[in-house]
């Protein structure tokens, strides 16, 4: 069982729906964004060639990753168009007192 450590990413008006932002943890980057159906979070580098999705566009559920274009659905990180096939990795969020947290498992 894996226990989680909540992390502060932002206050939740500090991302604008359908945008994404950059969070950095223990050397990691990670992906979190706002969509029409609430907040998630992702690995931040595209599985394909490893561009960074936070600069990608947001499209409803789907972020779509700025060096080819191939698409992912946000809230299962389903790869969802060529060039991209292997799916992102996700990660839980929750929004508390206006705060947007991602969850990580504990080292």
């Amino acid at each position: 069982m894996n226990i989680l450590q909540w992390h502060h990413v932002c206050a939740c008006d500090d991302i604008d729906e359908e945008d994404v932002i950059e969070f950095k943890h223990d050397g990691k980057l990670y992906a979190v964004y706002h969509t029409p159906s609430g907040f998630y979070a992702s690995a931040g580098l595209c599985t394909h060639e490893t561009a960074r999705l936070t600069e990608g566009l947001v499209f409803g559920d789907v972020i779509e990753c700025p060096m080819h274009m191939g698409r992912f659905h946000i809230p299962t990180g389903a790869a969802k168009g060529a060039p991209v096939c292997i799916n992102l990795v996700t990660h839980p969020v929750k929004t508390e007192d206006g705060k947007v947290l991602i969850g990580l498992p504990a080292d």
